[in-house]
């Protein structure tokens, strides 16, 4: 739209204003609302603005900054918002709406870098300073490193629904329903800070929320009857077993043979520390805060088990404290359970070799391949087989809490020394010590005994 000035007029008029000071802005006319606005000062250029009337109110847009915008490109711009005005539509308005539209845009294509796992960390550091115990982040990533990050870990948070949720949590409600309700709610917070961090639309639904949304399509976890055992080693198996196993390098190998001879659980062997193992006294002391049941655990040592320690003892640095890890990971932290896990993984995926269907070498009577936490089931079922202790001995060693409160009133001793030909037991049959006809001998005695 051709207006009143021509580039040349325009610069004369520019001229004439430097020549004397400027008092107030000043406005170059061009025509149907559009002038070039000068302030003091601005000799030689100005800025484009558009004056129109809107709504009953008179409104002023700016176009650029002259010369930087010429005459030409302000008109084209001018007319382009006549145009919505023309329809009805406040120019300032759209272009505001624009900017929104590029910025949430941006938003939109940063939070799509951010990935579930990334947003898991975050919620961690957020959240480390009121733990008041420091391994609370270690057991929150072990969960999800375990369980969510090989399936949605590298999903875009902004794009985990409910359906990838519950892709994480079906596999394992039925199977480990405690465990899969913490998950849970861990993957709920960390969708919580996501959407608070602004890398989830701050609309969208949690859709790890359990009230009126998964608890629509999951039982409630008190209520689930668990379908399955974790699969555990027949007892028969378990030398050859350990014979194997001794000849896996890495400090994963020797914490899950430790955790075998000691009948322990895999969490509670990686947090241990030197200050909880009095080796004079063949004990290994585990504070309440590192068990399940939340009390103190005193674990007889056998030979096999002190001979481990005695061996890790030796390869101790010279500046080392009781403080110290006795099965430290990479760079002195502690081991990760999916650590542990991998060595049996390992095994059975080295007994394979080349044929993709051979069954599991290491498998429990289903033909399902043994996790770490089945060889307690594997010294729950030998000792219940082969020894004459009795189920109380034998619950005491794994820690287990009595259930009924009757018993547990009276029960108070831990029956330790009773546990310590128990585990020793235990480590002869892990270390070949004791053979079959060993074994047959102490079944028919017991069977004798119960006639």
């Amino acid at each position: 739209m051709a207006g009143d000035l021509t580039a040349a007029g325009l610069k004369a008029k520019l001229a004439a204003l430097a020549k004397q000071p400027l008092a107030s802005p000043t406005r170059i006319g061009d025509g149907a609302g559009l002038h070039l606005l000068v302030k003091p000062g601005q000799a030689g250029g100005g800025a484009w603005v558009l004056r129109y009337p809107f709504g009953g109110k008179r409104r002023d847009m700016g176009l650029g900054t002259y010369p930087a915008v010429g005459i030409a490109e302000a008109r084209e711009t001018a007319e382009t918002a006549r145009r919505l005005i023309r329809r009805g539509l406040d120019p300032l308005a759209e272009r505001e709406a624009q900017k929104a539209a590029q910025a949430q845009a941006a938003a939109n294509a940063k939070a799509q870098a951010v990935t579930f796992r990334d947003a898991a960390q975050a919620t961690v550091e957020a959240k480390r300073d009121g733990w008041s115990n420091p391994k609370h982040a270690a057991q929150w990533l072990a969960t999800l490193e375990q369980h969510a990050y090989p399936l949605i870990g590298d999903m875009a948070v902004a794009k985990v629904d409910t359906q990838a949720v519950l892709r994480v949590l079906r596999p394992i409600w039925p199977t480990i329903p405690e465990t899969a309700s913490r998950l849970r709610q861990r993957m709920e917070a960390v969708l919580d800070l996501a959407r608070v961090r602004g890398w989830r639309p701050k609309d969208q639904e949690n859709p790890a929320r359990w009230r009126g949304l998964l608890s629509e399509e999951l039982p409630p976890p008190r209520r689930v009857k668990r379908v399955a055992h974790r699969p555990a080693l027949p007892w028969q198996e378990l030398p050859a077993f350990m014979d194997k196993v001794a000849k896996v390098g890495g400090m994963g190998a020797v914490a899950l043979r430790f955790a075998i001879l000691t009948a322990a659980r895999t969490g509670e062997v990686r947090g241990m520390i030197w200050g909880e193992v009095d080796t004079s006294a063949a004990l290994w002391t585990v504070p309440g805060d590192r068990m399940k049941a939340r009390r103190t655990h005193r674990v007889p040592l056998s030979a096999p088990a002190l001979a481990i320690l005695e061996q890790l003892q030796e390869q101790r640095p010279a500046r080392a404290s009781r403080m110290d890890l006795v099965f430290p990971g990479a760079e002195e932290a502690m081991l990760s359970d999916m650590t542990i896990s991998a060595v049996v993984r390992r095994m059975n995926e080295a007994a394979a070799g080349d044929d993709p269907e051979a069954p599991p070498r290491w498998r429990d009577h289903e033909g399902r391949a043994v996790v770490p936490h089945g060889f307690r089931s594997t010294f729950r079922d030998w000792a219940g087989e082969t020894r004459s202790e009795g189920r109380e001995v034998v619950e005491r060693a794994l820690a287990h809490v009595v259930r009924d409160k009757a018993e547990a009133a009276y029960a108070r001793s831990d029956l330790l020394e009773k546990r310590r030909a128990l585990m020793q037991a235990w480590g002869e049959w892990c270390s070949h010590k004791a053979g079959p006809a060993v074994v047959h001998d102490l079944a028919a005695a017991r069977h004798s005994r119960a006639g």
